[in-house]
């Protein structure tokens, strides 16, 4: 036989394609996208407490952020996933029955969160320090100053490198396999494999990183919108945020002195 011809017929078999399409939509895609979501939410609010304790001038918050993200980071995903997911499984049974999502949902939130921590991290540092003396001289704590001065505009500078985050747990979810899924909870990379052992045929998992790609590639120009936009500048962008300090800050100082005081930008 034709090499050329047993190629074509083991990656693009539009029969074993058309068999699988209707279970990877109704079934894979949703259940991706939920453990992509899921995991991206809380992995962020975990990652920011981690970036706020990285920062934070008390040892005993700031050394076990970083133990945390060094360890996370540091363990193979899939040995993660398989620790959490078969270690806390007797607690899983007891707690929510036989599914094993959440699990698999929490080994990717705390994956990510070890990533999404660095990244609001170095977003936050960015930030000029004069901006966090301009809101303490409003009258602002710290931890109000932070929280709506600092940490706005750092998770703003690193929006692009969050959204590689959301693609990358995209791809890990694939992993979440390891732990047994019925029927009903296979995602897209289950159900490829499933369909390709099957038949003998691997047009079924091309077909799965096809969907992977249409998922992926439109947040990879998303990307690259958003880095453009950011890295150009749009022209109120300037004066957006000593606008806020100075709106915030209104009720400390009154007018023209609140908005001077606001100014916290450097001008080198």
């Amino acid at each position: 036989m034709d090499p050329l011809s047993t190629l074509w017929e083991t990656f693009f078999d539009w029969d074993s394609m058309r068999t699988a399409l209707p279970e990877m939509l109704t079934v894979g895609l949703p259940n991706t996208l939920i453990l992509a979501v899921s995991a991206a939410l809380l992995g962020s609010l975990l990652g920011m407490l981690l970036a706020v304790a990285g920062i934070s001038r008390t040892r005993w918050l700031r050394w076990p952020a970083r133990v945390y993200t060094d360890v996370f980071r540091g363990l193979p995903a899939a040995a993660t996933i398989l620790l959490i997911g078969v270690g806390l499984a007797p607690l899983g049974m007891q707690v929510w029955g036989p599914n094993p999502y959440p699990l698999g949902i929490l080994a990717l939130s705390l994956i990510a969160a070890a990533y999404i921590g660095e990244i609001f991290r170095a977003g936050i540092q960015s930030v000029e320090a004069a901006q966090l003396e301009g809101a303490r001289a409003l009258g602002f704590s710290w931890g109000e100053a932070m929280r709506l001065v600092i940490i706005p505009q750092g998770v703003r500078r690193v929006l692009p490198a969050w959204v590689n985050q959301l693609i990358a747990l995209i791809k890990d979810s694939s992993l979440v396999y390891f732990l047994g899924l019925v029927a009903s909870q296979r995602e897209l990379f289950r159900i490829g494999q499933d369909h390709a052992a099957t038949t003998g045929n691997e047009s079924a998992l091309l077909l799965a990183g096809l969907l992977y790609l249409t998922l992926t590639v439109p947040l990879t120009h998303a990307v690259n919108w958003i880095d453009r936009r950011l890295r150009q500048g749009r022209p109120a962008t300037a004066t957006e945020d000593d606008g806020a300090l100075a709106l915030a800050g209104q009720n400390a100082l009154p007018g023209d002195a609140a908005a001077r005081a606001g100014t916290g930008k450097d001008e080198r």
